[in-house]
């Protein structure tokens, strides 16, 4: 067993996250609901397309006619959420990460390993990396022969967020771009289809993606504290005990068909039946892209996996409230992006039209990629919701990558990249995070703040300089 915990002097640890801590106050005191900036972005919109000599009657009807305009792209990202979230919480999933988390053999090691594994997990489904990576790292704190800083391990297990959840499958701006009845109707005559091919599977977004991958988690662990200076989750006070999930037995003869598997199985050979049939009659990547297939494969799995109905329906339950503000901001995105394409002046110029103008002015096929890196980047610190923020930047940057030739489904990734590097210091998408691990964002914020220093020009960078890899094609329409 590790020696104990001495206290916490080392001025160069308190420095590293001093700055981050000071920002992570500012945050917790001074940002509003996320709630909050999709109203504001509202507001401004519709106030910037009056502005532009759009008639009030364009501006109103284009907000009420595109409000309820994604409602099935509105449920599919709530079912990325939950098909994530009852995967990683089936008891399979919970003894793979018990049998994990006896691999470490150092506290550091510990933290590197919690890096690596919410990293790779997140390239399936961002739902599943934020549930599997805070549950490996509850598990890893319960090893008493190691003195792992349960702070750094948390910053850890989020790095699925804020460094590659976006260049894999659950990426909400790709699966958007490669499914055309889920696209609003002012922005598939400007982007077209644009497939996986084109965007997560592009050999430059690969190499990206093993970057990012290999650099966190080499911060990861340089940067987690030692021994001596580790605070661990007992040291916090946080009870990292283990759950038992434990059902009732049934009481009424109508219950037994809750705690039976008969139903679990016959569905899931219907499922599997599908599933064989969809992968078999396309290529894969078509298959996987299409995100009804995605969440129903995630769904399925999860239900079968949880085996008897009843603990499935648990799991659903308690999934369900983190999806509450995607119920609520995505149709108000909707609705932005409505206002951006469909409210125009006189002249037939919508919003949309003079931004795109403006980036066209600004930038050349060169710079347009960094551009678009920054602008995304900054953005995200204020809507953190990567599928409703591309609803409002797609329709005027990707008319702007038309007109200076830039590869669209490379604008695509430059969004993911730039768009996930807010993540690691906003606390919106920590909450089911820090939930599972009984910490707050002050106590994570420090560390992935490290994180953000080295990514921030790293990608910019990387993005820049693949760009000249690729050459642009017109929008490809539906068949």
């Amino acid at each position: 067993m590790d020696a104990p915990a001495k206290p916490r002097d080392r001025t160069e640890e308190r420095a590293m996250a001093r700055l981050a801590l000071r920002f992570t106050d500012w945050a917790e005191k001074w940002f509003p609901d996320a709630f909050v900036f999709v109203a504001i972005a509202v507001v401004i919109v519709a106030g910037a397309a009056l502005i532009n000599g759009a008639p009030v009657q364009a501006v109103t009807k284009s907000f009420g006619d595109g409000f309820w305009s994604l409602i099935p792209f509105t449920m599919q990202m709530v079912f990325v959420t939950i098909g994530g979230y009852v995967v990683a919480t089936s008891a399979p999933v919970q003894a793979l990460i018990e049998r994990m988390a006896l691999v470490p053999k150092t506290g550091r090691g510990a933290i590197g390993y919690v890096a690596l594994a919410t990293m790779l997990s997140s390239l399936l489904s961002w739902g599943l990396s934020l549930i599997f990576g805070g549950l490996l790292a509850r598990a890893l704190a319960r090893r008493t022969d190691l003195r792992m800083d349960y702070r750094a391990a948390g910053a850890a297990a989020y790095l699925g967020l804020g460094a590659t959840w976006a260049m894999g499958l659950s990426s909400s701006a790709a699966q958007l771009q490669a499914n055309p009845k889920s696209l609003p109707p002012g922005l598939l005559p400007i982007t077209g289809v644009i497939p996986f091919s084109e965007t997560i599977f592009l050999w430059q977004s690969i190499l990206i993606t093993v970057i990012l991958v290999v650099i966190s988690a080499v911060i990861a662990v340089a940067s987690a504290p030692g021994r001596d200076t580790a605070m661990t989750a007992q040291d916090l006070g946080v009870d990292v005990s283990k759950e038992e999930a434990s059902l009732p037995p049934p009481k009424q003869p109508g219950e037994w068909l809750e705690h039976a598997p008969v139903l679990t199985v016959l569905i899931g050979l219907l499922a599997a039946g599908w599933l064989i049939q969809e992968f078999a009659r396309q290529d894969w990547m078509i298959a996987i892209s299409n995100l009804n297939t995605y969440n129903f494969l995630f769904l399925m799995a999860g239900l079968v996996l949880h085996w008897r109905p009843k603990r499935f329906l648990a799991s659903l339950a308690k999934a369900v409230p983190a999806t509450a503000g995607i119920l609520i901001q995505f149709p108000f995105y909707a609705a932005i992006a409505a206002i951006l394409t469909g409210a125009k002046n006189a002249a037939g110029h919508s919003l949309s039209d003079v931004i795109a103008h403006a980036f066209v002015a600004l930038n050349t096929q060169g710079s347009f990629p960094l551009a678009m890196g920054v602008y995304s980047a900054l953005l995200g610190f204020f809507i953190p919701s990567g599928g409703g923020k591309w609803l409002l930047e797609a329709p005027y940057v990707m008319q702007a990558a038309n007109e200076l030739k830039v590869h669209l489904g490379w604008a695509v990734q430059v969004y993911n990249a730039a768009e996930a590097l807010p993540n690691l210091i906003n606390p919106f998408f920590m909450l089911p995070l820090l939930g599972i691990l009984g910490l707050k964002a002050r106590d994570i914020v420090g560390f992935s703040f490290l994180q953000l220093i080295v990514h921030l020009p790293l990608v910019l960078f990387l993005l820049w300089a693949l760009a000249f890899t690729l050459e642009y094609h017109p929008p490809v329409m539906p068949g």
